[in-house]
């Protein structure tokens, strides 16, 4: 079997793989990389780039739908391919930047086959025996399909196939009430499908519940059906009609997206013969994102068993190079992570949220906010709905919740401000363009500082001082 020698070799060619795989071949060291499915990993072929595509499909229908600022609305004419063309269209016109012919060009050896580890410090993939000094698991995840019986006897839909209908669905109905469930239930319902959530629990329930409302509000409103609290205990169906029973009634309809989570990709690695240690969630890793058991082996993104998130998996790409291409310390820490859901309106979340942060500083959090409806940028275009909300402690933000019009781009200063432990002074000392959506970030913070200097009477006194004594 033919045997290549190199420094790094990248298991996986999703966000976090590619990062690993651009930043050190092109710092000089030797780069394998190796992939069995697509190019771009799920972000670019089933998830981030597909569910944002069809999302702006569906906005654009609900905008012709809604009649609004004297412009009369009608009923969209949705050809539900075309949409499927459009995101089909952009996959293809950002996979060259994932492409294989890029990442040759730059220097790194690909092969797409599936990898296994036969040792610590070696692999097989593609007939080919790999040793390095360096291994990188960046495998990601799959659609988690729970144990549900009778969903093996049915067509059942994941993140991974639906963008693939040409035919817009009768009647979706969504096992699943978290980000990628609302994200899809909206879209759908938006290009003219009934649609029916079903969450066993509280639907979004990782989020700020009331920023969840507005988001949930929004969407029964638009008409989506949401059960909350209701297990799926069985499935049936045939051809065309799918039936969820749950243990509050029978939910049927002509087709079925489970959406309850993602499953990481660690099994059949061969991680036990590279002394690698994992469970069901990950490679078991430290703060430098090295396994704990096998200091050759790094995991980074899903596969690290933390936060799943494109993003998340791209900044560990960047720690690894900077670890193991320079020797420099590392440590993935999570505390300034952001996130959104791309509903209508968005909830974006980076930190703590107010329940987290009162758990954790009691009568030290100072809870800041600043409502779209008082934003004269959010008034004007008609996109009140929404709130920014600040927690703070000692004068610097420990967590930012956002939920409303461009939710994902407001979120960005607060995520650099705990990426960077900036104070509220930082963004009340900013100067914004009027009017925009921003300014209600900056109407929050400037929230903190108000009572000390207008409910302070040592500083109306100063003032009366200075307007008897000054010139």
């Amino acid at each position: 079997m033919p045997e290549i020698e190199t420094d790094i070799c990248v298991i996986g060619a999703g966000s976090g793989g590619l990062s690993v795989a651009a930043g050190a071949v092109q710092m000089g060291a030797r780069v394998v990389l190796i992939e069995a499915g697509e190019m771009g990993g799920d972000c670019l072929n089933y998830g981030c780039v597909p569910s944002k595509a069809l999302i702006a499909a569906a906005e654009k229908a609900q905008v012709v739908r809604r009649p609004r600022f004297g412009i009369a609305g009608t009923e969209p004419r949705v050809d539900f391919g075309a949409a499927k063309d459009h995101v089909r269209d952009v996959i293809a016109a950002i996979a060259p930047v994932d492409s294989q012919e890029r990442f040759e060009g730059l220097g790194c050896t690909v092969i797409r086959a599936h990898a296994r580890f036969t040792g610590p410090d070696r692999l097989e993939a593609g007939g080919r025996t790999v040793r390095a000094r360096r291994f990188v698991v960046a495998t990601g995840s799959s659609p988690l399909v729970p144990p549900i019986p009778g969903l093996d006897r049915v067509e059942a839909l994941t993140n991974e196939t639906i963008f693939d209908l040409r035919e817009r669905p009768d009647h979706l109905v969504i096992i699943g009430g978290g980000n990628i469930g609302m994200e899809m239930a909206q879209a759908h319902r938006r290009l003219g499908c009934e649609v029916t959530v079903i969450e066993g629990a509280t639907a979004m329930g990782k989020d700020d519940p009331e920023a969840a409302a507005l988001v949930l509000r929004a969407l029964r409103d638009e008409g989506v059906t949401i059960h909350e609290n209701r297990k799926a205990e069985r499935v049936s169906g045939g051809d065309g009609s799918v039936t969820v029973h749950t243990d509050a009634g029978d939910v049927t309809g002509s087709h079925l997206l489970v959406a309850v989570g993602r499953a990481v990709n660690v099994t059949d690695l061969g991680l036990d013969a590279a002394g690698v240690d994992h469970d069901r969630r990950g490679v078991k890793v430290g703060e430098d994102l090295r396994s704990v058991s096998n200091r050759r082996v790094y995991a980074v993104g899903d596969a690290a068993g933390g936060l799943q998130f494109t993003h998340v998996a791209g900044w560990h790409g960047g720690l690894v190079v900077r670890n193991a291409c320079l020797g420099l310390p590392i440590r993935a820490r999570t505390a300034h992570i952001p996130w959104c859901t791309y509903t209508a309106p968005e909830l974006a979340q980076v930190g703590l949220t107010e329940a987290q942060a009162r758990e954790a500083h009691g009568d030290r959090l100072k809870v800041l906010r600043a409502g779209f409806d008082e934003n004269d940028r959010a008034v004007a275009s008609g996109q009140r709905t929404g709130f920014v909300k600040v927690m703070a402690v000692g004068g610097k933000p420990v967590g930012a919740t956002i939920v409303g019009a461009h939710a994902g781009e407001l979120i960005a200063p607060w995520a650099m401000a705990l990426a960077n432990g900036l104070k509220l002074t930082a963004m009340t000392g900013t100067v914004l363009p009027y009017p925009t959506l921003s300014e209600a970030s900056k109407r929050a913070a400037g929230s903190y500082y108000a009572p000390k200097l207008f409910d302070n009477p040592w500083v109306k006194r100063a003032v009366r001082l200075v307007q008897r004594i000054g010139r």
